[in-house]
């Protein structure tokens, strides 16, 4: 298979499966930490009307979900690329930071979160995911 096709294949699998990661812990976050009572966190009219509600403690999960989503979708990619393995794992953050703005933009969190967000969650896990790649797998052209 050619490199171009290898790597543009560890993108998508790293997408998928970071999506999935986020996934999995955003549906098992209320599970973990409770939402307020009375409120139904599963449609955007009840988010809306929940988020005054919140402490600061429901922002943990959405926060892990997005990191460890990144995190996880930069490894693979990183791991599976045969070069250009940054442009992997940053293209993956770039497109899960994309997905996080629009994310701020269309529900009402608090500014702290947002910003702790944007900037917590994404890049920084491309970085900790490349280098973690670099460590299991050294020695691929573009790391």
């Amino acid at each position: 298979m050619k490199t171009f096709a290898r790597n543009a294949l560890a993108l998508l699998v790293g997408l998928f499966l970071g999506g999935s990661v986020n996934m999995a812990i955003v549906t098992l976050g209320p599970k973990l930490i409770a939402p307020p009572p009375g409120t139904d966190m599963t449609t955007a009219e009840g988010l809306t009307a929940a988020i005054p509600l919140l402490e600061p403690r429901h922002y943990i999960m959405p926060f892990l979900a997005h990191a460890l989503g990144t995190l996880v979708g930069a490894l693979i990619g990183a791991l599976l690329s045969v070069s250009h393995r940054r442009v992997v794992a940053y293209v993956i953050s770039a497109a899960f930071l994309c997905g996080g703005i629009a994310a701020s933009s269309m529900i009402p969190a608090p500014t702290w979160f947002i910003v702790l967000d944007l900037v917590g969650a994404y890049l920084p896990m491309a970085w900790l995911g490349l280098t973690l790649a670099n460590r299991i797998k050294p020695g691929v052209h573009g790391s």
